[in-house]
């Protein structure tokens, strides 16, 4: 097996109570100074940054040698500030929020001023998703704004279900690392794009078609 060399004091297990405080607090200045963080998610480990700092930005791409023209989603502490990062909300999106967030839908939305160029890629669309895992919402309400939520792999490898695998990965590139155990890791969150109608199914993920149809037909 290939040898770990980040720093014990950058990979943090998390447990209940005090630890997982202390965890969260050391991840959020982590993120607030720019630093990269590893989280579990529903589905794999996710690196964020804080999506409002472009330089950061700038350094996940370069981490995880990801093409420009690839977008990132966004992870946002609270549906209540949605209406900050997107320029309109359809009417579908309260169905839609109320029926799978917290989950594992993302929803692409015409993205706000308020949201780097850098993560549409150009397009002018954002996705954006509440996650369901309290780890990841935790994460982004300790700083208050939207964290990235990619997947922790290098673009083009597969997407990593354990803390070790992301520093075997990463090594010293990422930061700091919430180590919450193995995650699920069997198919990523469902993309659905409904700023074009009927709504567009970009990757059928966690949430099925059919389980959408219930609410509006689907392209």
């Amino acid at each position: 097996m290939e040898k770990i060399t980040k720093q014990d004091s950058s990979l943090v297990r998390l447990d209940t109570g005090e630890g997982l405080k202390k965890a969260l607090k050391g991840a959020a200045e982590c993120l607030l100074s720019g630093g990269l963080v590893a989280f579990p998610t529903e589905s794999f480990y996710g690196l964020a940054v804080d999506a409002t700092n472009e330089a950061a930005i700038r350094r996940l791409f370069s981490v995880k040698k990801r093409q420009a023209v690839r977008p990132v989603l966004i992870l946002i502490p609270s549906s209540d500030v949605l209406d900050q990062y997107v320029k309109r909300i359809p009417l579908i999106t309260h169905q839609l929020i109320g029926n799978f967030w917290p989950g594992a839908l993302t929803l692409i939305f015409e993205a706000g001023s308020t949201v780097s160029p850098l993560l549409t890629a150009g397009t002018g669309k954002i996705g954006i998703r509440l996650s369901s895992h309290p780890i990841a919402t935790a994460l982004a309400r300790a700083i208050g704004v939207p964290i990235t939520g990619t997947s922790a792999n290098i673009s083009g490898k597969p997407a990593c279900r354990k803390a070790e695998e992301v520093l075997r990965s990463f090594g010293e590139e990422v930061d700091f690392v919430l180590d919450g155990g193995e995650t699920e890791g069997q198919i990523a969150s469902t993309v659905l794009d409904i700023t074009v109608h009927p709504p567009r199914i970009l990757r059928e993920g966690m949430v099925k078609k059919t389980e959408l149809k219930k609410f509006s037909p689907t392209q």
